[in-house]
């Protein structure tokens, strides 16, 4: 297909500059979510989560993501397909993809994972495809990666998706190499995992790399913080994530929360209006 500049809007341009967190990655349409949303976004709110990005990971999700995105204002959506689901990303799957993105705050979640039955192919293949969608709105990237870091990196610089910037969502790798995440325009994204008690590299990320290019995640359902681990995780405890990021930098929570909301709305690109 060819990818060609369009004009987009920008409808998402939702949160003013009081405090609070985002949620930079979070699956509020999936189960067991979904099933009991309203309460989810209640009880987020009531913790001081001012906002939740929901992430594609599957087309036929797309719908429900958009769904939940008109029904609550605070939620951003982003349309992508998950390295898991790369055989899905045919021709018809992906000009679908070019449509919706426009809605979108970011295109993904996207990227490489050698831990899915997915040959590697198709999952450079499919996020190719993604970043050039990305490109075409000059949207930011969400991007999932696990033990393919450098070739991510080399397919970001490849495919010029410096001007584009992102996120690396739930990042587990070295300090080095998210340092050169952040040269190629990324954020970096820390999640619950830096609260477990046999985490090392987030917490290296998390005590090392400047603040100013971090941000904070759940990626609820999963990735459940030590406190709460054996349940499904939600929106409202990514507090338990700023905590401890605040602990090893010695700073305080309102510093943490200050700065890494403002990261979520430099990297997204977010105006000022209110919720």
């Amino acid at each position: 297909m060819n990818f060609i500049q369009r004009g987009r809007k920008r409808p998402y341009e939702r949160f003013g500059d009081s405090g609070g967190l985002i949620d930079s990655h979070c699956h509020l349409d999936l189960e067991p979510l979904n099933s009991v949303f309203q309460h989810i976004v209640q009880e987020a709110t009531a913790a001081g989560v001012q906002g939740f990005v929901v992430p594609g990971v599957h087309p036929d999700g797309w719908s429900g993501i958009s769904a939940i995105a008109a029904e609550t204002p605070r939620i951003m959506p982003a349309y992508g397909i998950h390295p898991m689901h790369a055989g899905c990303a045919n021709d018809q799957v992906i000009d679908r993809l070019l449509e919706l993105a426009a809605q979108g705050v970011a295109v993904g979640e996207t990227g490489l994972d050698p831990a899915y039955q997915v040959p590697m192919e198709l999952q450079e293949r499919a996020f190719r495809e993604q970043l050039r969608v990305a490109g075409t709105y000059g949207l930011p990237v969400l991007i999932h990666c696990r033990r393919a870091f450098q070739r991510v990196a080399q397919i970001l610089r490849e495919e010029r998706a410096d001007r584009l910037g992102g996120i690396m969502h739930a990042f587990s790798g070295s300090v080095e190499m998210a340092r050169e995440f952040i040269r190629l325009g990324f954020a970096i994204s820390i999640s619950g995992t830096v609260t477990w008690n046999n985490a090392v590299k987030p917490l290296r990320v998390a005590r090392e790399l400047p603040l100013e290019h971090l941000v904070l995640e759940t990626d609820a359902p999963d990735m459940t913080p030590e406190r709460y681990r054996g349940g499904f995780n939600r929106p409202a405890w990514i507090t338990e994530t700023a905590l401890r990021v605040a602990e090893v930098r010695g700073i305080s929570l309102e510093d943490v929360a200050r700065m890494t909301t403002g990261n979520v709305r430099r990297i997204l690109r977010l105006g000022s209006i209110s919720a």
